[in-house]
Protein backbone atom coordinates (compact mmCIF):
# COMPACT_ATOMS: atom_id res chain seq x y z
CA UNK A 1 0.00 0.00 0.00
CA UNK A 2 1.23 3.46 -0.88
CA UNK A 3 0.51 6.26 1.58
CA UNK A 4 1.28 9.95 1.79
CA UNK A 5 0.64 13.08 3.85
CA UNK A 6 -0.86 15.94 1.83
CA UNK A 7 -1.10 19.58 2.88
CA UNK A 8 -3.03 22.06 0.75
CA UNK A 9 -3.66 25.79 0.62
CA UNK A 10 -6.96 25.06 2.42
CA UNK A 11 -4.74 24.40 5.48
CA UNK A 12 -5.99 20.84 5.86
CA UNK A 13 -3.69 17.90 6.32
CA UNK A 14 -4.94 14.75 4.64
CA UNK A 15 -3.70 11.20 4.92
CA UNK A 16 -3.85 9.49 1.53
CA UNK A 17 -3.68 5.73 0.94
CA UNK A 18 -3.64 3.88 -2.39
CA UNK A 19 -3.64 0.16 -3.13
CA UNK A 20 -3.20 -1.48 -6.53
CA UNK A 21 -4.28 -5.06 -7.23
CA UNK A 22 -3.03 -6.63 -10.47
CA UNK A 23 -5.68 -8.28 -12.60
CA UNK A 24 -5.18 -10.59 -15.58
CA UNK A 25 -1.67 -9.24 -16.28
CA UNK A 26 0.58 -6.40 -15.18
CA UNK A 27 -1.08 -4.01 -17.65
CA UNK A 28 -4.48 -4.02 -15.91
CA UNK A 29 -5.11 -3.39 -12.24
CA UNK A 30 -7.77 -2.30 -9.81
CA UNK A 31 -6.78 0.79 -7.86
CA UNK A 32 -8.48 1.92 -4.68
CA UNK A 33 -7.59 5.11 -2.88
CA UNK A 34 -8.90 7.19 -0.02
CA UNK A 35 -8.19 10.49 1.71
CA UNK A 36 -8.79 11.03 5.42
CA UNK A 37 -9.18 14.67 6.48
CA UNK A 38 -7.36 15.09 9.81
CA UNK A 39 -9.53 18.10 10.80
CA UNK A 40 -12.90 16.36 10.50
CA UNK A 41 -11.71 12.77 10.93
CA UNK A 42 -13.88 11.76 7.98
CA UNK A 43 -12.96 10.49 4.51
CA UNK A 44 -12.83 13.35 2.01
CA UNK A 45 -12.41 11.14 -1.06
CA UNK A 46 -12.90 7.46 -1.90
CA UNK A 47 -12.30 5.96 -5.34
CA UNK A 48 -12.21 2.59 -7.07
CA UNK A 49 -10.74 2.65 -10.59
CA UNK A 50 -9.83 0.04 -13.20
CA UNK A 51 -6.55 1.22 -14.77
CA UNK A 52 -5.05 -0.12 -17.96
CA UNK A 53 -1.51 0.61 -19.15
CA UNK A 54 -0.27 0.49 -22.72
CA UNK A 55 3.54 0.74 -22.48
CA UNK A 56 4.00 0.27 -26.22
CA UNK A 57 2.02 3.52 -26.73
CA UNK A 58 3.26 5.31 -23.57
CA UNK A 59 -0.39 5.63 -22.55
CA UNK A 60 -2.80 4.73 -19.75
CA UNK A 61 -6.57 4.80 -19.24
CA UNK A 62 -8.82 4.46 -16.20
CA UNK A 63 -12.54 4.05 -15.53
CA UNK A 64 -14.21 3.88 -12.13
CA UNK A 65 -16.29 5.37 -9.31
CA UNK A 66 -15.36 8.29 -7.10
CA UNK A 67 -16.92 9.75 -3.95
CA UNK A 68 -16.05 13.17 -2.59
CA UNK A 69 -17.42 14.56 0.65
CA UNK A 70 -19.10 17.51 -1.09
CA UNK A 71 -20.79 15.41 -3.77
CA UNK A 72 -22.41 12.07 -4.48
CA UNK A 73 -20.73 9.13 -6.14
CA UNK A 74 -19.53 10.01 -9.61
CA UNK A 75 -18.20 8.08 -12.55
CA UNK A 76 -14.66 8.95 -13.54
CA UNK A 77 -12.75 8.47 -16.77
CA UNK A 78 -9.10 9.41 -17.18
CA UNK A 79 -6.37 9.03 -19.74
CA UNK A 80 -2.78 10.01 -20.34
CA UNK A 81 -0.49 9.86 -23.36
CA UNK A 82 3.23 10.59 -23.23
CA UNK A 83 5.28 11.61 -26.24
CA UNK A 84 8.94 10.92 -25.38
CA UNK A 85 11.31 13.61 -26.63
CA UNK A 86 14.54 11.87 -25.67
CA UNK A 87 15.49 8.21 -26.21
CA UNK A 88 15.68 7.48 -22.46
CA UNK A 89 12.20 8.94 -21.88
CA UNK A 90 13.37 11.40 -19.21
CA UNK A 91 12.10 14.35 -21.25
CA UNK A 92 8.56 14.01 -22.57
CA UNK A 93 5.49 15.95 -23.63
CA UNK A 94 2.35 14.64 -21.90
CA UNK A 95 -1.33 15.11 -22.64
CA UNK A 96 -3.76 14.05 -19.94
CA UNK A 97 -7.43 14.38 -19.18
CA UNK A 98 -10.01 13.46 -16.58
CA UNK A 99 -13.77 13.71 -16.45
CA UNK A 100 -15.96 13.08 -13.40
CA UNK A 101 -19.70 12.96 -14.03
CA UNK A 102 -22.97 11.78 -12.53
CA UNK A 103 -25.47 12.20 -15.34
CA UNK A 104 -23.78 14.47 -17.88
CA UNK A 105 -20.32 15.50 -19.01
CA UNK A 106 -19.42 19.17 -18.54
CA UNK A 107 -16.36 21.43 -18.47
CA UNK A 108 -16.83 22.02 -14.73
CA UNK A 109 -16.14 18.35 -14.01
CA UNK A 110 -13.34 17.93 -16.55
CA UNK A 111 -9.63 18.61 -16.63
CA UNK A 112 -7.39 18.56 -19.69
CA UNK A 113 -3.72 19.46 -19.50
CA UNK A 114 -0.59 19.50 -21.62
CA UNK A 115 2.76 19.42 -19.89
CA UNK A 116 6.49 19.10 -20.38
CA UNK A 117 8.08 16.63 -17.95
CA UNK A 118 11.81 16.40 -17.26
CA UNK A 119 13.28 13.70 -15.02
CA UNK A 120 16.78 14.24 -13.68
CA UNK A 121 18.35 11.08 -12.27
CA UNK A 122 21.03 11.54 -9.58
CA UNK A 123 20.54 15.32 -9.47
CA UNK A 124 22.65 14.98 -6.37
CA UNK A 125 23.82 11.76 -4.78
CA UNK A 126 20.75 9.52 -4.17
CA UNK A 127 18.43 12.34 -5.23
CA UNK A 128 16.19 12.17 -8.29
CA UNK A 129 14.22 15.24 -9.39
CA UNK A 130 11.26 15.61 -11.75
CA UNK A 131 10.07 18.97 -13.01
CA UNK A 132 6.76 19.39 -14.80
CA UNK A 133 5.53 22.59 -16.39
CA UNK A 134 2.02 22.48 -17.79
CA UNK A 135 -1.13 24.26 -18.81
CA UNK A 136 -4.65 23.31 -17.67
CA UNK A 137 -6.84 23.95 -20.71
CA UNK A 138 -10.33 24.53 -19.22
CA UNK A 139 -9.13 26.64 -16.28
CA UNK A 140 -6.60 28.40 -18.54
CA UNK A 141 -3.90 28.29 -15.88
CA UNK A 142 -0.22 27.30 -16.05
CA UNK A 143 1.14 25.05 -13.30
CA UNK A 144 4.42 23.70 -11.98
CA UNK A 145 5.35 20.50 -10.17
CA UNK A 146 8.72 19.78 -8.56
CA UNK A 147 9.25 16.28 -7.18
CA UNK A 148 12.31 15.20 -5.22
CA UNK A 149 12.35 11.55 -4.11
CA UNK A 150 9.47 11.56 -1.57
CA UNK A 151 8.55 15.27 -1.64
CA UNK A 152 6.27 16.92 -4.20
CA UNK A 153 5.34 20.59 -4.52
CA UNK A 154 2.50 21.62 -6.87
CA UNK A 155 1.59 25.25 -7.60
CA UNK A 156 -0.34 27.20 -10.22
CA UNK A 157 -0.70 30.85 -11.20
CA UNK A 158 -4.12 31.07 -9.50
CA UNK A 159 -2.29 30.80 -6.17
CA UNK A 160 -3.28 27.21 -5.42
CA UNK A 161 -0.58 24.96 -4.02
CA UNK A 162 -0.06 21.71 -2.15
CA UNK A 163 2.79 19.72 -0.68
CA UNK A 164 2.93 15.93 -0.55
CA UNK A 165 5.25 13.60 1.36
CA UNK A 166 5.20 9.94 0.32
CA UNK A 167 5.65 7.65 3.32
Amino acid sequence: MESSLRFEDSKNLRIHAKQKISLVDSKLHLQGHADLDTVTGAPSCLALIFRSFYPEFSASMGVGLKYERREKFRYTIRGKKAFPITQNGLLSFNVKGRCDFLDQVSKENSKVAAELSWGILNFQRDQDVRIRVGYEVFEKVPYLQVRENNWTLNADLNGRWNVRFDL
